[in-house]
């Protein structure tokens, strides 16, 4: 039983991650690299020494990224180059997820006792979706570099209230029939967004265009969508084929 859940996993988030990862190549890769003009082109200004006219004297304000910058000999953090070798890491981390997400579809459809269909497991994905894409999104949305944003530690804390409250909330809407407990599902669904998520109300700090953020949090949360269901419905037709495949060789063995 691991052994097939592993394996279907594992062919599910290559095939699922590997469509989804082409699909980021031509909507959100672009528009991330369009924000980062915009970041780059800020931190330059930031660093640029003002120049006094009233005077031939320069006055230099030190910033500290720069100075840890000099600090270290030149050396600047390592990032992917733009072009062939950023798509390959991007691909691998896309695939890496989908794996992920294949893993905890099967799991969570086996430990239920749900049948493992593509359209069971379409279901269960959508309900992934909901549960770290759409329901977190509604508070704080998918951010392009550039972007001002709160504490991260802030951030990440509601993200992971809001997840296991949406999650929770949607099984015991749909697995229980006592009318208390669907009603505390509603109040569960909705109480991070009545607390709010963590802002930072500032809107100069931001150095992209208001359009294109909102670009990328909906095209964000839509791939995102689609990895999920693509993954689900992987997940489940791999599962299925190597039950099929598996019966016959039983069949066939000696008694």
């Amino acid at each position: 039983m691991i052994t097939r859940v592993l394996a279907a996993g594992l062919l599910a988030g290559l095939f699922a991650g590997l469509a989804v990862a082409t699909l980021q190549t031509f909507t959100t890769t672009p528009l991330i690299l369009e924000a980062e003009i915009y970041e780059k082109a800020a931190e330059k200004a930031a660093l640029a020494p003002p120049l006094d006219r009233g005077s031939e004297a320069r006055v230099i304000l030190v910033d500290a990224a720069a100075h840890d910058h000099a600090a270290h000999g030149g050396e600047e953090a390592w990032e992917p180059r733009n072009g062939l070798e950023r798509t390959v890491y991007a691909s691998i981390a896309t695939i890496a997820t989908s794996i992920g997400f294949a893993l905890l579809l099967l799991a969570g459809m086996l430990l239920s006792g749900d049948a493992i269909t593509e359209r069971s497991a379409i279901a269960w994905a959508a309900a992934g979706f909901v549960v770290t894409g759409l329901a977190p999104g509604a508070g704080l949305s998918p951010e392009v570099p550039g972007m001002a944003a709160a504490d991260l530690v802030s951030r990440q804390a509601w993200w992971f209230l809001t997840a296991s409250l949406t999650a929770l909330s949607i099984w015991l809407f749909l697995r229980s029939a006592n009318p208390r407990l669907k009603a505390l599902a509603v109040v569960l669904l909705f109480a991070p967004h009545i607390v709010g998520a963590p802002h930072l109300h500032d809107a100069e700090a931001s150095k992209v265009p208001p359009d294109l953020a909102a670009r990328f949090a909906a095209m964000s949360l839509a791939v995102q969508a689609a990895l999920w269901i693509a993954t689900g419905f992987a997940a489940a037709f791999f599962w299925q084929w190597m039950g099929r495949t598996r019966a016959p060789s039983r069949a066939a063995a000696p008694h």
